[in-house]
């Protein structure tokens, strides 16, 4: 079964008449790498909002964790499926890191005795230990961002929904959060769904969901999307960088595989060409 199903869900704002999500289906499997891309508008933002159980649809059904968001609690969703924000700042509450991932779990009842190990063990996971006794405000933005996603570990949730996590960030900040992401994904089989706007974050999710006028436009792992360099300019979207330099490299008649994505990758051809070429 799915960990996510999203079933013929419709959506607007109130007081508007169209919709922002309209006829979407969609199932998410668990342990999956999701990422989400759209341009402003596309939906994808209030996706997370209805999968967070932030809002409700208009029509059709979502199920998280076999959880049926119109029948269940909204804190219960929330313990299996967190969320982490665009701005860490509208996250974080407390005057100390750890009070701050403290937070979460004395919302769900977790015993006080048993807090401090989950606590410590889920600032070690972000590489956070160190900073636990500091004020989150005195924090840089990618170790507030590492304490927003501490706060969600520790609630042992089995899906985290990203929106835009990234997007404040500098690129190594950005790189760093990244970092983090994909080891929890692989470690603890944590379902990551991630929205943003950088397409050099997308190559490494391990399927890539396109949006338009809130519906899926374009579904498949990372290569085959964006191997469709056309419909995705169409879609108002940039081709990942190394996949845009591989084609021009190849248009130039300087032959290089199609499978590079990233520039770990790219670095590799280069290099093999190269003592290939000189032997």
């Amino acid at each position: 079964m799915p960990i996510i199903e999203v079933r013929d869900v419709n959506f607007k704002y109130e007081d508007t008449t169209e919709y922002v999500i309209e006829h979407l289906n969609l199932e998410i499997e668990q342990g999956s790498f999701v990422c989400i891309l759209g341009h402003n508008g596309s939906g994808k933002s209030t996706l997370a909002k209805l999968l967070n159980v932030l809002y409700t649809p208009t029509s059709g059904n979502i199920v998280i964790c076999g959880k049926n968001v119109l029948n269940e609690e909204n804190w219960k969703i929330r313990k299996h499926a967190g969320m982490v924000f665009q701005n860490p700042d509208n996250q974080l509450i407390a005057t100390m890191v750890r009070e701050d991932v403290a937070f979460g779990l004395e919302n769900i009842g977790t015993p006080h005795d048993e807090m401090e190990s989950i606590i410590d063990s889920s600032l070690v996971n972000v590489g956070m230990l160190e900073f636990g006794d500091r004020a989150p405000h005195l924090l840089s933005g990618g170790q507030k961002q590492r304490v927003a996603i501490a706060g969600i570990l520790a609630m042992l949730p089995e899906v985290i929904i990203f929106d835009e996590s990234t997007s404040m960030l500098d690129p190594q900040g950005r790189k760093e959060i990244l970092n983090v992401v994909k080891r929890i994904n692989k470690e603890k089989n944590i379902t990551i769904i991630w929205i943003t706007h950088f397409m050099e974050e997308a190559v490494e999710a391990d399927r890539v969901v396109v949006f338009q006028h809130g519906k899926v436009a374009m579904d498949g792992k990372p290569l085959e999307v964006f191997s469709n360099e056309e419909e995705v300019k169409s879609l108002g979207l940039d081709i990942p960088p190394m996949i845009a330099l591989t084609n021009a490299l190849n248009k130039e008649g300087i032959s290089i595989s199609t499978q590079i994505l990233t520039v770990d990758d790219m670095v590799k051809e280069i290099t093999n060409k190269y003592a290939n070429n000189h032997k």
